[in-house]
């Protein structure tokens, strides 16, 4: 068979991603490449004919014969297929002739028998998205996973300042911020986790009412038992010529969920790597260019790509829900789209690997993040206990009363504490609450309070605690390598 060159290839998934990321690339190209399709469906004709012969016999198969039955699907190449479907103008009854000739004349007969096209098309695709998903997404999702946890239990208490709608808010830490996405994304793991076990196959014929396979055995059911058992699957509750496409469907549906956690991380990291922030840092190696003609350019182009992908890939949602639409029992709607699944999957797996590079380098430029804490009117993002404060000690015009105070210091350039110092009848209010809750000592409770508002790092709540507790839980809950 000619071998096309790698850049003749139209999807930068085989030319470009099949060279910058060729561990991962051999890695999907095993469950979702042509190759892998019409192996898959041999694999299920295969156990199609181990499932009658059993059936047949009233018990196991040696070893050795299902052994010898294995090597003859493997004998079957793609390039074989592909010549017969240009007569036959039927991809599986192609492949249901070339495998006939693989196989023992007197086992040629079992081959296909009674099943329909869709029968080993939506168990094969079952059984390739449930070994892809054990075998290549969940370890990658894992790996991101506990390199996130990592990051969020370091940098626990490496105090920021939290953001909302782009302005500054009140403090927060680093790996407060992180332990969302560890969260966000914990849940999500654990959910697809889930799913591609429950991914379902069927051998119950042209309208799923086992019309073939009635007149073949006594047990049609027990039949299509044997032959998902082989694949490691079982039924589908209902089939009709298709396997209930939301088996499938929820799964595709919680890696879009997970893939638009990954790009909302990546779209946060990217803003703190802005050079006004400066918060957080990719790796960037000394070889590494940022621009072709700035070359003082450290561009965050890790991050921008994550979410660039997100972009291409996110709208095919939309088509697996329209491929949930069958007319009847079955018409050919989602037979091209469905192909376009193993894209959707190698772009998500992409964004995953690209993410977790950028992870696994990222650092946290400490004093940047407090010196940002501390920025626009020094210790300003302290209003909020302050109001609190001074409400609790029975001021009903409090926010008002603070509101003023943040004009005061913006308008004559002082800190938030000064101008709060200004005002000595309301730090007093404000000492003696905190007084009270032990946050500064019980002598000179306007004193105490003055110095407390000039250090912002002092009002996180409880952004430590919950970054420690949320990378443990996940660490715990995420199996795979540490």
């Amino acid at each position: 068979m000619e071998t096309r060159n790698i850049f003749q290839n139209i999807s930068p998934i085989d030319h470009r991603y099949s060279l910058s990321e060729k561990t991962l690339f051999d890695a999907l190209a095993r469950w979702l490449s042509e190759e892998a399709s019409i192996g898959a469906c041999v694999k299920a004709e295969i156990a199609l004919i181990i499932a009658h012969l059993r059936i047949r016999e009233e018990k196991d198969l040696s070893p050795e014969r299902r052994a010898g039955l294995y090597q003859a699907g493997e004998s079957v190449h793609p390039a074989e297929v592909y010549a017969e479907e240009e007569k036959t103008r039927h991809n599986i009854r192609a492949l249901v002739n070339v495998l006939k000739k693989k196989v023992p004349p007197e086992i040629a007969p079992l081959v296909h028998l009674g099943a329909t096209s869709v029968d080993i098309l939506d168990s094969s695709l079952a059984w390739r998205m449930k070994n892809c998903c054990r075998e290549v997404v969940l370890p990658a999702l894992w790996r991101l996973e506990k390199l996130l946890c990592d990051f969020t239990g370091q940098e626990a208490a490496t105090f920021q300042v939290g953001r909302t709608h782009g302005q500054h808010a009140v403090p927060i830490t680093v790996g407060f911020a992180m332990a969302e996405y560890v969260s966000r994304l914990g849940k999500s793991i654990l959910e697809i986790d889930r799913l591609s076990g429950g991914l379902r196959g069927k051998l119950a014929g042209a309208v799923g009412a086992y019309n073939a396979t009635s007149i073949l055995v006594r047990d049609p059911e027990e039949l299509e038992r044997l032959y998902l058992a082989e694949l490691g699957l079982e039924a589908s509750e209902h089939s009709t010529q298709l396997v209930e496409p939301e088996y499938l469907l929820r799964l595709l549906v919680e890696y879009n969920t997970a893939f638009g956690i990954i790009a909302n991380l990546a779209d946060d990291l990217r803003n703190l790597q802005r050079t006004e922030i400066a918060e957080l840092r990719e790796n960037f190696t000394p070889e590494q260019v940022g621009s072709s003609t700035m070359p003082q350019k450290r561009n965050p182009w890790n991050s921008e790509h994550v979410k660039s992908l997100w972009k291409a890939f996110m709208p095919r949602v939309l088509t697996f829900f329209m491929d949930q639409i069958s007319e009847h029992q079955r018409d050919l709607s989602n037979s091209a789209s469905q192909r376009f699944i193993a894209d959707y999957v190698s772009g998500f797996c992409l964004a995953i690997s690209r993410i977790t590079g950028v992870i696994a380098s990222l650092s946290a430029d400490r004093e940047k993040c407090l010196a940002n804490l501390r920025r626009g009117i020094p210790g300003g993002v302290l209003a909020e206990p302050a109001y609190i404060l001074l409400a609790k000690s029975g001021e009903s015009a409090a926010h008002e009363i603070i509101r003023k105070v943040t004009l005061r210091a913006e308008k004559e350039g002082i800190s938030f504490a000064a101008a709060l110092a200004a005002e000595p009848e309301i730090l007093a209010k404000i000492g003696e609450q905190l007084a009270a809750i032990g946050a500064v000592p019980k002598t000179d409770p306007a004193g105490a309070a003055k110095i407390w508002f000039e250090n912002p790092e002092h009002y996180c709540g409880l952004a430590v605690k919950k970054a420690r507790e949320l990378a443990e839980k996940y660490r715990q809950l995420i199996p795979g390598p540490e």
